[in-house]
């Protein structure tokens, strides 16, 4: 132990860290840059905040206060003592709605205000698309100001008073009329009015450098506000009291079409006297679709209040006559404003993808990757066409690509550039490009920060801004204030280049050697590992609607057991800085336990990061050529022990066994599983058995003869399908095949089974190889990828006959159907026929309405609850399974989130409080709560399985319910 880390134990009663881990997560922020810690503290008030700057001052070791990690030009890295206000000093210390303030600590997440605020008609005005994941500190310490910023200002407008306690220990109360300056403030101020005066430029987004302008006796010689937007450079923010502005009771939301973005950015300016809410800009390349959008190239977000929704739209309705425009569409209902918004919202990480194009650097693969570092420069709203008009004609002459967005009325743009950061002559190129730009933002009159802060990424370039002396004013107030440098050294002022630092540095240059495709990224697993950006949408404390990601982290609240905590575990470990030993580095396999490979990550994180597939990557080379976990070998091999069972007929025996305790407990501790769980049990019959059993009987009726030329690939007399008998449908719940299979014959499809062990008579002909078919998920989830592939080929061989035909493939278990889809194709990329079988397969909804469009389910008018499956969401989707349940009269929706069993991940011994936790965020609530006389749906097993044993309830398939209420029809 250090010195340095023994006296800040002795001293701190929060948590010290100087481990591989705690340092390795807060290398990154949501930049281009990358520092490693000395160590990481988090206070647990600001008592132990003093302390840590007593020591740290002591030893001339920096330090970082930090937030959520969400700023993108690198202010919240650092070489010294990071100090981490998530953990504990994240409350609301109290709101008086007659006032209309708030007492926050800096570790509350914005999210977490407004929905105290939400309650007396309140709101606190700035609020960044990062809204459910960044903090009140790290707002104050950017000036962060968001979308409604035309109505409330920034941060620093909804400030009141500061708590702060300076490098050398002083604790100061920052309001105005110089209340809380430090010694010799006030003389610097008064001996420079005039340059302070003059040498600031008037937009409304100068975010950049210090603020001094506030303490000119005009602005009433505001300590506070002069204090947001230091980016911690100056003190260590404590408290603070933050003002709340009234929320409209109605909104409603104009979408403007514009030819392109040119024509909507010149009309944003012209908008402001009609007072709205938001002027919010966006092209159309930054859309993956343009359907719920009215016509156009280009589009504003224009919002509006009222204390009625007829008002609110009045409002909107007025500014859609005022506007020259293509098309427009006004929306009041909140639904569908938040589905609008969510498009806004992404921008930051779907900008990051973009189309594959000439710039793109190394390891790509399917697209360029754009970078932060000229993420929101600003200019006077009346001059931002003219000036987007020449911004993109410096790319192109760059030959960079990149696609703005962001806040129009107030001149503030967003962008990210595929730079090459990977190569020498990129960084060159991101150097001549961002100071060609810097002049240009400076010639329009405009600030080189409009939002996030100057950072790393622009601060070298604030003397292109403001002058040499300007700047020297800057680095004489944090003297004034941080006499040592002690506080975030490197940003604002004294600056380190902006070249430097850069995080890709210390990546491999050659891709590394594994075992999955990453068709997106080039075949590349750093390209993979750097998707993640840092905007940190999987640190959301909960989740809206259907979303999943991250069910780890909202069980834990630990930064590890986020994907973004994951990625940079990875990422480090790719480094081989503070991770040194590789793939068998234990601290991020420790990361990765408690990864659920839920694939939440795979379609709720903006830039599609695939945690799961990067979990089973990690494992595979973690074990290689050493002995598994228990679990991996029982319950990662379950289709072969299931198998064996059904082949000996034992199944009685092995649930007897299960139902013993003495020797439950003994199977379970020696398999690994946790002694909290059950056994499931397993099935007396299994599908495929009363499927041979059934299709005897018709054999003998004459009921198989059609069954021939659908097989050869000829049209038969309806539509055909092989139905997939998954693990668990064959082995632990037969009765939703029964259920799938009584459905969809109703519905007029003739099912197959493919080819098995006992082939059904209309492949028989076809095929010599005998086998089980299997989709290798359980092999893929514990990361056995040799293993899995195996299974895959020789499924594929099995398969061969239907994949000489047209016929689709219904899988019924979505985990199952998710591997088909994704797995299968990405981890045998080399063969062919895995793509063909991928695109062949649907789920149980999706063969009904592609298979049987005319039939109509029956109507069994009922509320429903339960859970759309985890991999469902991510991978399949479940559009055709909403229509499928309104058709049905099945109504409401249902929860969002994971279950927490998540295959074997609940099973095993030690994650069972996190899979009761995760159940407990979305699933079990949603049960609870549920109207009486509900059906309770979850199509995958894990669902079921979990509702059982932690609910006591069962949970039904679709095709279960709708076989009831084909039963019910017919009599």
């Amino acid at each position: 132990m250090t010195d340095l880390e023994s006296a800040l134990r002795a001293a701190v009663r929060g948590e010290v860290g100087f481990d591989v881990t705690s340092r390795a997560l807060m290398t990154m922020d949501a930049s281009n840059y990358r520092r490693v810690p000395l160590g990481v503290v988090a206070p647990l008030d600001a008592d132990d905040v003093a302390a840590a700057l007593e020591v740290c001052r002591e030893r001339g070791v920096p330090v970082v206060p930090r937030g959520g990690g969400t700023s993108i030009a690198g202010q919240a890295t650092g070489t010294g003592v990071v100090l981490d206000f998530t953990r504990h000093m994240n409350r609301l210390l109290s709101l008086d709605p007659g006032s209309r303030t708030a007492v926050v600590q800096p570790g509350l997440v914005l999210d977490r205000l407004q929905d105290a605020a939400a309650p007396h008609g309140l709101r606190f005005g700035p609020d960044p698309s990062t809204h459910s994941r960044c903090t009140l500190g790290g707002m104050i310490g950017n000036n962060s100001c968001g979308s409604h910023s035309v109505a409330w200002g920034t941060t620093a407008d909804s400030v009141r008073e500061l708590d702060v306690i300076t490098a050398r220990g002083r604790r100061l109360k920052l309001g105005q009329d110089w209340a809380g300056a430090p010694d010799g403030l006030r003389d610097l101020v008064s001996g420079d009015l005039a340059r302070l005066r003059t040498g600031f430029p008037v937009l409304p987004r100068r975010i950049s450098g210090y603020a001094l302008d506030a303490l000119l006796p005009e602005n009433g010689a505001d300590v506070a506000r002069a204090f947001c937007g230091s980016e911690g450079t100056l003190g260590v923010l404590t408290q603070a009291v933050v003002r709340l502005v009234e929320a409209p009771r109605a909104r409603a939301l104009a979408v403007l079409g514009y030819v392109d973005e040119g024509a909507a950015a010149e009309a944003a300016a012209g908008l402001l006297p009609l007072h709205p809410l938001t002027v919010e800009g966006m092209a159309a390349d930054l859309v993956p679709s343009v359907a719920a959008l009215p016509r156009g190239g280009a589009w504003l977000f224009v919002e509006t209040g009222g204390d009625t929704e007829a008002e609110a739209r009045a409002r909107a309705q007025t500014i859609v006559r005022a506007a020259d425009v293509v098309d427009a569409l006004v929306v009041t209902d909140p639904a569908g404003q938040r589905a609008l918004w969510r498009i806004r919202e992404d921008a930051s990480g779907t900008a990051t993808r973009m189309p594959g194009g000439t710039s793109q650097p190394p390891g790509a693969g399917g697209g360029s990757e754009a970078w932060p570092g000229w993420e929101d420069c600003a200019v006077p709203p009346p001059r931002l066409g003219a000036y987007l008009r020449d911004f993109r004609s410096l790319l192109t002459d760059h030959g960079l690509r990149g696609t703005p967005y962001g806040h129009f009325g107030d001149g503030c743009i967003h962008v990210r550039i595929d730079f090459d950061l990977l190569t020498d002559r990129g960084v060159a190129g991101f150097r001549r490009f961002s100071e060609e730009l810097a002049d240009l933002v400076v010639a329009y009159g405009g600030s080189l920060s409009g939002e996030h802060g100057d950072g790393q990424a622009r601060a070298e370039l604030l003397p292109r801004m403001y002058g040499a002396e300007l700047v020297s004013l800057f680095e004489r107030a944090k003297g004034i204030w941080d006499p040592d440098d002690l506080l975030n050294p490197g940003m604002l002022v004294r600056p380190a280049p902006l070249d430097a630092n850069l995080r890709f540095s210390v990546l491999p240059r050659e891709p590394v050697d594994v075992a999955f495709g990453y068709p997106g990224d080039g075949g590349d697993f750093s390209a993979a590992v750097r998707r993640c950006v840092g905007v940190a949408k999987c640190r959301t404390t909960s989740v809206a609607g259907s979303a999943v990601m991250c069910p780890s982290f909202r069980a834990t609240g630990e930064e590890a057991h986020s994907t973004r905590g994951r990625a940079r575990l990875l990422h480090e470990m790719l480094a081989g800085e503070v991770v040194t030993d590789g793939w068998r580095s234990e601290e991020v396999r420790e990361a990765l336990d408690l990864c659920l490979s839920c694939k939440g990550c795979r379609s709720d994180c903006p830039v599609e990061v695939d945690m799961a597939t990067y979990k089973a990557e990690f494992l595979h080379h973690h074990y290689a050529g050493r002995r598994r976990p228990a679990a991996h070998y029982t319950m990662g091999r379950l289709p072969v022990w299931l198998r064996a069972v059904a082949r000996t007929r034992t199944a009685w025996l092995a649930n007897s066994l299960a139902a013993a305790g003495p020797l439950a407990w003994v199977a379970k501790r020696l398999g690994g599983i946790a002694p909290e769980r059950r056994i499931p049990r397993l099935a007396g019959e299994t599908f495929t058995r009363w499927w041979g059993r059934r299709a005897r009987g018709r054999t003998a009726a004459g009921a198989s003869a059609a069954l021939w030329p659908v097989a050869r690939g000829r049209t038969g007399t309806g539509p055909s399908a092989v139905l997939w008998p998954d693990t668990f449908t064959e082995h632990l719940s037969p009765q939703v095949g029964r259920a799938a299979v009584r459905v969809l014959e109703a519905a007029g499809v003739t099912l197959l089974l493919p080819p098995t062990l006992h082939p059904s008579p209309a492949f028989a002909p076809l095929t010599a190889r005998r086998g089980r078919v299997c989709c290798g998920l359980t092999y893929v989830s514990t990361g056995q990828l040799d293993r899995a592939r195996t299974v895959m080929r020789r499924t594929l061989d099995l398969m061969a006959p239907v994949l000489a035909t047209d016929l689709p493939v219904v899988v019924l278990e979505p985990s199952c159907a998710a591997a088909l889809r994704t797995d299968l194709p990405e981890l045998l990329h080399d063969d062919p026929r895995a793509a063909v079988l991928s695109s062949r397969v649907l789920t149980f909804a999706e063969a009904l309405e592609r298979l049987a469009p005319g039939w109509t389910p029956p109507r069994l008018n009922r509320p429903t609850t339960g859970q759309t499956h985890c991999h469902q969401h991510a991978v399949l989707g479940d559009t055709a399974d909403r229509r499928l349940r309104e058709a049905a009269g099945l109504e409401g929706d249902l929860a969002g989130g994971c279950c927490g069993l998540a295959g074997n991940f609940g099973f095993e011994d030690g994650h069972f409080e996190v899979s009761r936790a995760c159940a407990e965020d979305q699933l079990l609530p949603a049960v609870r709560d549920a109207p009486d006389g509900a059906v309770i749906l979850a199509d995958g097993y894990s669902c079921r399985t979990q509702l059982e044993q932690l609910a006591g309830v069962r949970g039904r398939h679709l095709a279960e319910v709708l076989a009831e209420g084909l039963a019910v029809h017919d009599l």
